[in-house]
């Protein structure tokens, strides 16, 4: 019933049927042949991050009670450099664990911070959100050091994700989800500095957090979950995109002290709550997930809400799944390009340059036979200096390399370079530069 719903209110028909069909019919159609293996790792995890610069080539993955950076000098043999886990893991067994693997840059430091999530009530560790490394000397791994963590004791069950940006003032800022009623927002100099308030300098409102206020501990649904942050060029302004509760928010952080909503998706048939929450390089195309079975990603113009017309979006434009039994999860967006991580289907690669008609362009099932449980695919990112394409889950690290995919700059399509993946020595694409003051 959920699912016809959807499809009832949207009107639309889902993308991907052939795809599906051709996937689930003999040997042989394990991938499409534009895709292809570059390297493999075997092993059991959960999240990735892959550095951007080719001379620091590092990929960083959550592991149940820590992560593991792997080296892909060799993409062909890539191997763990370093591994590192909580103390007293048994202590922590089946209270939680390793979950947002993100790596930073400031002042010619490389910083990693794994978020963490401790939510049984009991256990150790309930107040800590992440652990921040100094990763600056890899590859020689006597050179890493922890340098703080961050905790917070006023929302007890850790940080279910973070990410990474380099704002238009030129700080380099982890930004959050908590569970008190705000994502927050990190100085990662401040943090590792042991600067004032823990580091947070500024606080993102969930919409209608009084409802929801104490909130289940550790249960995402009461948190913003995947979040992006992202510089709008057009409109010199930096813009958080989050998931959460009833749908999915877009804020105005170029004042970071004072976030200002600028559009609002919700009262969407069959969306309860929102889970990855992905724009286009100019803003105004959205690609979204809500986390469960059939549901597909759903596509949406932010158009009328960011121009003042409308307050809220609640009509998706589009969808795309790779088959209707499957559950599309984390998406990295180059656009035309969206790369999927998807339970039961693996990676896929759709099309949205009509955001009203998307198509598959690409797949590789890496765990043919596998459904929901377990050994799935979970997360996926792109290198955008050669077009790199990673993957994690049960079934290991994975690496593709797509035909004619080499690389990718919003200014090759006509649009700003700008992405997930920061730019960290100069910021934003189309920023103004941060004015130094010099002291007298």
């Amino acid at each position: 019933m959920r699912r016809a719903t959807f499809m009832l209110a949207a009107g639309m028909t889902l993308i991907g049927t052939s795809v599906a069909q051709a996937q689930g019919s003999v040997a042989g159609q394990q991938r499409s042949s534009n895709v292809h293996i570059e390297g493999h790792l075997v092993g059991r995890f959960t999240d990735i991050d892959i550095e951007q610069e080719l001379s620091r080539p590092y990929i960083y993955m959550t592991a149940h009670q820590g992560f593991d950076i792997i080296s892909i000098k060799d993409t062909k043999k890539p191997f763990i450099l370093y591994s590192w886990s909580i103390e007293n893991k048994e202590l922590h067994d089946g209270n939680g664990g390793a979950l947002s693997p993100i790596y930073l840059k400031s002042k010619g430091r490389y910083y990693y911070a794994n978020s963490f999530q401790y939510r049984n009530g009991t256990g150790p560790d309930q107040d800590l959100g992440a652990v921040i490394f100094d990763v600056t000397g890899l590859p020689d791994t006597t050179k890493i050091k922890e340098l703080a963590r961050i905790k917070v004791p006023e929302g007890l069950g850790g940080m279910h994700e973070s990410f990474g940006y380099r704002h238009s003032s030129g700080r380099s800022l982890l930004v959050t989800s908590t569970y008190t009623p705000y994502a927050y927002i990190y100085d990662i100099d401040q943090v590792v500095s042991g600067g004032p308030n823990r580091g947070v300098i500024g606080k993102i409102p969930m919409p209608d957090s009084a409802s929801l206020w104490p909130p289940r501990m550790g249960n995402p649904r009461y948190a913003y979950h995947d979040m992006v942050v992202q510089y709008d060029a057009a409109n010199k302004r930096d813009l958080f995109y989050g998931g959460s509760q009833q749908g999915y928010y877009v804020y105005d952080i170029t004042e970071l002290a004072n976030p200002k909503v600028v559009a609002t998706i919700s009262g969407v048939s069959g969306v309860t709550w929102g889970h990855t929450f992905t724009p286009d390089p100019t803003g105004r195309y959205v690609v979204t997930e809500a986390e469960y079975q059939y549901a597909p990603l759903r596509l949406f113009d932010l158009k009328p809400a960011l121009d003042g017309t409308a307050k809220t979006i609640s009509r998706p434009i589009g969808a795309w799944t790779a088959s209707w039994k499957g559950l599309p999860h984390n998406h990295e967006v180059r656009w035309p390009y969206v790369f999927v991580s998807t339970y039961a289907d693996e990676f896929y690669v759709f099309n949205m340059m009509d955001p009203t008609n998307p198509y598959t362009v690409g797949f590789h099932d890496t765990a043919p036979g596998v459904d929901l449980s377990g050994e799935s695919t979970f997360g996926v990112d792109v290198r955008n200096a050669d077009g790199l394409v990673v993957t994690s889950g049960g079934r290991g690290l994975w690496m593709f390399k797509m035909d004619g995919f080499d690389g990718w700059n919003g200014h090759q399509w006509g649009l700003p370079n700008v992405s997930t993946a920061q730019d960290w020595d100069n910021g934003p694409d189309g920023a103004p530069k941060p004015q130094k003051v010099s002291a007298r």
